[in-house]
């Protein structure tokens, strides 16, 4: 698996694949600024590498290393972990269909919730973007990362986003903590997946 300098410095080198990297997954390494000064409460060290379109970012944790855990941090207060190392988190974003809403859309963390929301973004993803399986394969073979099968990539994400607590919790100045990514909501809380 490829070390977190190797995989960045892949994306940085070739614009075509960021391009695609932003395409299936909206990680953008132009991006990396939070916008509002935030620690771990553990006090590792934070280093912001990405952000999406929604304005959430990609930090990698803790000292400079080989693998260093990733956790995403939404514009609107919602903070996890999402992998291990940079390699884990971006095989789990390349290959769960909408991972932001599977976590979202989890009955506060439940995985089998989870299992259910990736049905209905699955069902979704092939009747909208039909071409992005193939997009996900060339980036997985780009990045040199396995496309693993979803309910392995949703086991993964949900160990992960549970391993945010303790030392992972993200805080701004004042004190007050991000929430988890687990959202609280029923997949039937979308009206299009009754």
């Amino acid at each position: 698996m490829p070390n977190d300098d190797d995989i960045l410095d892949s994306i940085r080198r070739d614009p075509a694949l960021a391009e695609l990297l932003w395409n299936v997954c909206e990680f953008d390494l132009s991006r990396g600024d939070h916008g509002e000064p935030v620690r771990l409460s553990s006090g590792l060290a934070l280093d912001g590498v990405a952000g999406d379109f929604t304005g959430g970012t990609f930090f990698l944790c803790g000292d400079h290393r080989k693998a260093r855990p990733v956790l995403y941090a939404s514009s609107e207060g919602q903070a996890g972990l999402i992998g291990q190392s940079l390699a884990e988190a971006l095989e789990i974003m390349i290959g769960l269909p909408s991972w932001w809403d599977c976590v979202s859309f989890s009955g506060s963390g439940d995985l089998e919730v989870m299992r259910t929301t990736a049905g209905h973004l699955g069902h979704d993803e092939l009747k909208n973007e039909p071409e992005i399986g193939a997009q996900r394969v060339r980036l997985a073979t780009a990045l040199d990362l396995q496309l693993s099968p979803v309910p392995v990539l949703l086991a993964r994400l949900h160990a992960a986003v549970s391993a945010t607590e303790p030392d992972f919790v993200l805080t701004v100045e004042t004190g007050e903590t991000y929430e988890s990514l687990f959202g609280p909501w029923l997949p039937s809380r979308n009206p299009l997946w009754r």
